[in-house]
């Protein structure tokens, strides 16, 4: 995700601190102290500007939600959102996803998000998508047992290649669709599929099954 650099990205960044996790490794194993009473561990990687996460976390209070973004200047959005809207359960971490192993502990999560990650067309960078084997390899291990990974993208070959890898890693494919909003809108959208739902883009969607 390309955005434009603010000169005064660190101040904001601080001022967000109270949701802006910075000792992630220390808290592996621990997230649910940040809210003992949650019904569940969520997370979203790469979450962009926040719009999904924000909005989802708005609508369950009760679940503990935690947004991984590498580009600090999109993640900082969110973070600012959700303090505005003064959200008690949703939390950011500026790490690159393939560095989860390192901040969750095994059988930590039960829901992983993966919304319109970059789809890396080029053969050669195959290995950078976040569907790609040694990828979901690493959200099985930090996922329960049972636990779901919810996967949206709008580019149709990402998707195709993706089938291929989860039925690879003997993921359980659920709930499949290649116009997810062919009937009107389907839950919450992030800020891209609403341009996508404007013009009439399909969206393809599928929800993952844990087996271990």
């Amino acid at each position: 995700m390309r955005m434009r650099k603010r000169n005064n990205l660190e101040p904001r960044m601080e001022a967000c601190s109270a949701i802006w996790i910075q000792d992630g490794k220390e808290r592996k194993g621990k997230w649910r102290e940040l809210m003992p009473h949650a019904k569940e561990i969520r997370l979203e990687v790469g979450c962009g500007k926040g719009k999904f996460t924000v909005e989802t976390a708005q609508l369950h209070p009760d679940v503990l939600f935690l947004a991984v973004e590498c580009v600090r200047e999109a993640m900082l959005l969110g973070m600012e959102r959700a303090l505005q809207m003064g959200l008690k359960n949703l939390f950011f971490l500026s790490i690159d996803a393939a560095e989860l192993e390192e901040y969750f502990e095994e059988n930590e999560i039960d829901l992983l998000y993966l919304n319109f990650c970059d789809p890396w067309p080029r053969k050669k960078n195959a290995k950078r998508r976040l569907t790609f084997r040694s990828f979901l390899e690493k959200y099985k291990k930090v996922l329960k047992n049972e636990g779901e990974i919810h996967f949206k993208t709008d580019n149709a070959p990402l998707f195709e290649w993706s089938l291929e890898e989860f039925e690879f890693c003997k993921l359980e494919i659920r709930n499949l669709t290649r116009d997810l909003h062919a009937n009107g809108p389907v839950g919450i959208m992030t800020g891209y599929e609403e341009k996508f739902y404007e013009l009439g883009t399909p969206i393809n969607r599928c929800e993952l099954i844990i087996k271990k």
